[in-house]
């Protein structure tokens, strides 16, 4: 279903939308944004410079860290009495990135997500269980308001509670269910242990997102839930959740909300674009956010971009699911290699669960991996030649031979109950 004709229009009207709105973002920005004004002086770009959206190369680019040494309010380009909402960042590894809204980001917010639940399958009429957390992050209430915002019912349960999670999709027959993809699978297996069949629930939608995850994880979560697992993907510092998504029709890449996020992607080392369709890190620029526009934002998440037409007919360029982090990157003596390449090998095991967990040492100068994985339930074979078949892979595929591989048994390895799961546990330092 399509919520907005902006989503299927000619794309030499959509880049004219595009730059129009980068120009006005680009002003805004400079005009009340002492921290974007000194950066792009620094570069000699003023606003009139930017006559077309392509022209975005020329603006300067925005980390976290800048968010960080801004904080809490540097980059707001508002008065504190026109904002009407904030969130934040979990701040794990320092001061939170503090982000800002006016009514008009809020009704934008909404918009682009029902937008999103709306390519995912959700319907008005439907019953949407929220099981994103609520509060400073943005899952919990950037969904529960682009539910309403569809007409949709929304369930506001929130993240943990498993128990109660149960109890209302058995009772309510919620539709669909929103929720960390490592969470869909504990869900799955707490109901198991009750005795609940899990594909017997009403659900036929789980929109999954927050966290990195294969295509092999998201076929188990749609077999252990017989539902679609539609991947949504947003971030904080440019709105929260309903950047872009996946539509229910093809399930082939992430569709952009081109016409509110400009998205690139670029070389991670040099910042340079790379060719469509080739994997880099996605940068985002906002095109009408108020209280807090951004340009050039480096998410750190590796993707890439087509900008063929879909399947469904939308028109907005696909990013291809986010596999993981530049900053994600190990290195273990040389070897380059991402956690979610080796999650793709070791689910390629029918005899492995999907649960696993990296830990990382230095002994000496040298770098040691070590791999838990867990078995599934109906295993019965050679625990010895599973460990040597997942090393051969492993050795063959990334070139990469881990120290030490220790298979446990169902349950083994512990479960995150709410928020993003923790696979890698680095202890180099």
């Amino acid at each position: 279903m399509v919520y907005n004709e902006v989503e299927v229009v000619d794309r030499s009207e959509l880049t004219e939308l595009q730059t129009d709105r980068l120009r006005e973002t680009v002003e805004r920005a400079y005009e009340n944004v002492p921290f974007y004004r000194k950066r792009m002086d620094e570069m000699g770009v003023a606003p009139a410079d930017i006559q077309h959206v392509e022209d975005v190369r020329k603006l300067p680019m925005t980390t976290k860290e800048d968010f960080r040494d801004e904080y809490p309010d540097g980059l707001f380009a508002v008065d504190h009495e026109d904002v009407r909402r904030i969130h934040a960042s979990s701040g794990t590894t320092g001061k939170p990135k503090i982000v800002a809204y006016t009514d008009d980001d809020l009704a934008v917010w909404r918009e682009v997500m029902a937008r999103s639940l709306a390519a995912a399958g959700v319907e008005p009429g439907d019953t949407f269980q929220n099981a994103y957390g609520y509060g400073l992050f943005t899952g919990g209430l950037g969904f529960h308001d682009g539910v309403e915002e569809l007409g949709a019912t929304v369930l506001p349960i929130g993240g943990g509670d498993t128990k109660k999670q149960i109890e209302m999709l058995q009772d309510l027959e919620s539709d669909a269910m929103g929720c960390t993809p490592s969470y869909c699978l504990y869900l799955a297996e707490k109901a198991e242990e009750r005795g609940i069949d899990p594909t017997e629930f009403s659900l036929s939608t789980v929109v999954i997102g927050a966290e990195p995850f294969t295509d092999a994880m998201r076929d188990e979560i749609e077999e252990a839930l017989d539902v679609t697992a539609i991947d949504i993907y947003g971030l904080s510092e440019l709105i929260g959740p309903g950047v872009s998504v996946e539509c229910a029709k093809a399930q082939e890449g992430l569709h952009v909300w081109e016409d509110h996020f400009y998205p690139e992607v670029v070389d991670p080392e040099t910042g340079e674009p790379v060719e469509e369709g080739e994997s880099g890190e996605l940068v985002l620029t906002s095109l009408t956010k108020q209280a807090l526009p951004v340009l050039r934002y480096r998410t750190g998440d590796m993707t890439s971009l087509t900008r063929d037409i879909c399947e469904c007919g939308r028109v907005c360029a696909r990013m291809d699911n986010v596999r993981g982090r530049s900053d994600d990157l190990l290195i273990v003596r040389g070897v380059n290699v991402y956690p979610s390449q080796i999650e793709e090998i070791i689910l390629d095991f029918e005899e492995v669960a999907p649960h696993y967990r990296i830990d990382l040492y230095r002994e000496g100068n040298l770098d040691e991996l070590e791999l838990t994985v867990e078995l599934v339930e109906s295993f019965d074979g050679d625990i010895d030649d599973l460990r040597d078949r997942i090393v051969s892979d492993l050795k063959s595929v990334l070139a990469l031979t881990p120290d030490e591989v220790e298979i446990v048994q169902p349950g083994g390895i512990d479960r995150q109950e709410t928020g993003k799961v923790k696979r890698v546990w680095d202890h180099r330092e």
